[in-house]
């Protein structure tokens, strides 16, 4: 009995501390990975958390080019984010187009991401699985590959830290991915398993949501491994000495045991 109550402790403490523990389990993703082939030209959209701490975009283009062998992405990457925003605040008909965003050719790969908040409600969800079906069947008719991108939860001190967001997220991600056969870039799966291993990691600043450098390197980390099927695991690239070689390489093994595991690899 005293055990038990040990282990019902432990797991309030982390649900209500980092929001990473969740009773369900992940429902196998669909397609497990990327249709096109190391991607040259990807068009990143997102709000706030995606351009955080460096960028998503930055931090990718800078790992690609540190790896083995070195992948020369030059002008392709581009990136388009409103603050706060979810799908509704974009015209993606006009980023999609060739040119519209300084890009001639057609995008290869187009990853989007809604708001960490969308989960919440019911409306929310709902309008993030119609949004993103829509979303999907523009990117193909302009000759890209849709790819949803997970955001982590939030943490403490937010206001809906410990609660069921995490899990509603996961749900809304998973369905929206497999009902529209589409590839999802797990991240938030990685900043759950990188608190589990180190409670006491900052990945995320004093708001709980947005990510440190820590944190988007992660980010970074994982959608190198699901574009390029390339591990991290020992990429030079630290934000130009932004992080320190212990974080680095921790961050990078969990991002790649995180794609691996997510996808059966």
């Amino acid at each position: 009995m005293l055990r038990f109550r040990f282990a019902a402790a432990l797991a309030a403490v982390l649900i209500s501390g980092h929001g990473t523990a969740f009773a369900q389990t992940s429902p196998a993703p669909t397609v497990k990975e990327a249709k096109v082939a190391s991607p040259k030209r990807i068009l990143f959209i997102g709000n706030s958390l995606m351009y955080y701490s460096g960028g998503l975009q930055t931090h990718l283009h800078r790992m690609a080019g540190a790896g083995t062998p070195a992948i020369d992405l030059k002008d392709g990457y581009k990136s388009v984010h409103i603050t706060g925003a979810n799908l509704t605040n974009y015209p993606i008909d006009f980023l999609v187009k060739p040119g519209s965003v300084g890009v001639k050719e057609p995008f290869e790969v187009v990853v989007f991401a809604s708001n960490s908040l969308d989960a919440n409600s019911d409306q929310g969800k709902a309008t993030f699985v119609q949004k993103s079906k829509e979303w999907i069947q523009i990117i193909r008719a302009a000759g890209a590959e849709p790819v949803l991108y997970w955001l982590p939860a939030t943490v403490k001190p937010h206001p809906l830290a410990g609660g069921d967001l995490g899990a509603k997220t996961e749900d809304m991600m998973l369905k929206a991915a497999n009902e529209n056969n589409v590839l999802v870039v797990p991240v938030a799966l990685a900043f759950r398993e990188a608190y589990r291993q180190r409670p006491d990691i900052k990945l995320q600043v004093y708001d709980g949501n947005h990510p440190t450098v820590a944190g988007q390197y992660l980010a970074a980390a994982v959608a190198y491994a699901t574009f390029y099927k390339q591990s991290p695991v020992g990429n030079p690239y630290d934000y130009f000495g932004a992080l320190d070689a212990d974080t680095k390489t921790f961050v990078q093994k969990v991002a790649d045991e995180t794609v691996k595991k997510f996808f059966g690899r």
